[in-house]
């Protein structure tokens, strides 16, 4: 094996064990947050859409008063 090759391997054993290292800071939510962060995602995902829709509506009628 050449110096390239286990310099290689060496920066691949500490580049998992960092992400190794990392994935054990991550602290996991609970049910109850994960529970409320997921009915707020919905509700503005929803609202969101509510009013997309509108203006696409709006656009619509304008653009149908304009042309025809």
């Amino acid at each position: 094996m050449g110096k390239n090759e286990q310099k290689s391997t060496a920066l691949k054993r500490s580049w998992f064990a960092e992400l190794k290292a990392e994935f054990l800071k991550i602290i996991w939510p609970d049910k109850k947050t994960l529970v409320k962060q997921t009915f707020a995602v919905l509700v503005v995902a929803i609202i969101l859409g509510c009013i997309i829709a509108g203006i696409d509506w709006l656009l619509q009628i304008g653009m149908s008063f304009i042309i025809g």
